[in-house]
């Protein structure tokens, strides 16, 4: 007997003869629930419109049913159901057993659904990887920027798995979800955003220095207040290792949102000092003793051509203003700077150019005392004029042993330093 067939119930009523109404309504239904199957001991009966069923139900779909039937009976005012389920092993096996066989039909109708959504799932991956490789090898001359060929393959390549995944939602009915789903990842993505704000700008300055490459590793930059060598660009930083040894990250954001002074950008660089002379002395003399020492100078161009200028008439002193270009690839300005003030403070002042200290106000409560001092010229002897000469040639070397030599060491600094730089795989710069 097929027990999973649920017959349907007569919405009108069902007609009784009004002979004996009660006794045929029991009757009547008593019949009906008998030829069923579904139920055992039935017992029914009617007293003024309201009918009474005993006995044992197979499942409590077939006792709700049983209730229905007996409301629809012409003449049944109210129905008092007191079947109970039976709790046989037998009738709980065939239970068990249909379930299982309806589970399985089930699975059965649902499988060629699994199988194509696996297979349009599969298909999906595959085209969208193959568009991706494809996409990269298309952009990889045209965006030079890694950062931003990324995420422009991500751009088309992303949509075509998007669209394998709505085919697969499409299969299975599951369109609705998908939208609520939608909605509920913008959503959350809304929120996500406002999370994670810091670290989204980081990603987006990192793009786009990335693009405009400012710096390329290796330059020597300032920015943010630091110096140093730039090692690598990654996601969320740029790394500078810093002329006295250390690793800086600053977030990509202050970088794009900073003052960035490139020294590597151009081969030649100017730099410039300040040298005070006495009132006394000839400015242009020490205007061409200072030039000649420029010119003289293997780090200093000639083109553009060095300047001695009068800067400012001090309170004791006349300010010149030493500007002068070199090539900073090459030489270091530290040390460039050092060589060129020691000579012109040797040349001056062996020209007889003072280089007088600021005005002071000196008070001798008991008087200046007066030292008369032998005439310098019957003081010089042979051996003093050596010694002054020999000074005179030390002083004017292009570096001294305390500079080393005049060439640039950020290379050697970089040499030096200990330890691989922070993400320095996920380097987005030019080399």
């Amino acid at each position: 007997m097929n027990r999973e067939f649920t017959p349907s119930v007569p919405e009108a009523q069902i007609p009784v003869s009004t002979e004996v109404p009660e006794k045929a309504i029991a009757a009547r239904l008593r019949d009906i629930l008998a030829s069923t199957g579904w139920f055992t001991d039935i017992e029914v009966g009617v007293r003024q419109g309201v009918v009474t069923i005993d006995g044992i139900s197979d499942s409590p779909e077939h006792r709700s049913w049983a209730t229905e039937l007996a409301n629809s009976l012409e003449g049944t005012i109210a129905t008092v159901n007191r079947l109970e389920l039976g709790v046989d092993f037998a009738s709980t096996f065939d239970r068990a057993t249909s379930e299982g066989e309806r589970l399985y039909r089930r699975v059965g109708q649902a499988l060629p659904l699994v199988v194509l959504a696996t297979g349009i799932a599969t298909a999906a991956w595959f085209v969208s990887a193959l568009v991706a490789r494809m996409a990269r090898r298309a952009l990889r001359n045209r965006i030079p920027s890694p950062l931003l060929r990324g995420v422009v393959v991500r751009v088309i390549s992303i949509p075509v798995l998007l669209l394998g995944i709505y085919f697969v939602l499409q299969v299975a009915g599951l369109t609705r979800l998908a939208v609520t789903l939608l909605g509920g990842t913008g959503l959350v993505g809304i929120i996500v955003g406002f999370a994670f704000r810091d670290i989204a700008e980081n990603f987006l300055a990192s793009l786009l220095l990335s693009v405009r490459n400012p710096f390329s590793t290796g330059d020597l930059i300032n920015v943010a207040g630091e110096t140093g060598v730039v090692e690598n660009l990654n996601t969320r930083s740029t790394v500078l290792l810093t002329l006295d040894g250390n690793h800086v990250q600053i977030p990509n954001a202050t970088v794009f949102k900073s003052t960035i002074r490139n020294y590597s950008s151009t081969p030649t660089r100017r730099a410039e000092f300040l040298v005070g002379i006495g009132y006394d002395s000839s400015v242009a003399h020490a205007q061409m003793l200072i030039s000649g020492i420029l010119r003289q100078h293997p780090a200093v161009l000639n083109r553009p051509e060095p300047l001695v200028l009068v800067d400012e008439l001090g309170a004791a002193t006349v300010n010149l203003r030493v500007q002068y270009w070199f090539d900073s690839r090459t030489y270091s300005p530290a040390k460039t700077n050092s060589a060129l003030l020691r000579q012109t403070k040797n040349a001056l002042l062996d020209a007889g150019i003072e280089l007088p200290d600021p005005a002071r106000e000196v008070v001798f409560p008991k008087g200046v005392p007066l030292v008369q001092t032998p005439d310098p010229a019957t003081q010089v002897t042979s051996t003093g004029e050596k010694v002054r000469r020999e000074r005179d040639a030390v002083e004017m070397q292009e570096s001294t042993e305390g500079e080393g030599d005049l060439f640039n060491d950020t290379d050697e600094v970089r040499d030096l330093a200990v330890g691989a730089a922070p993400e320095a795989e996920n380097n987005l710069l030019k080399r």
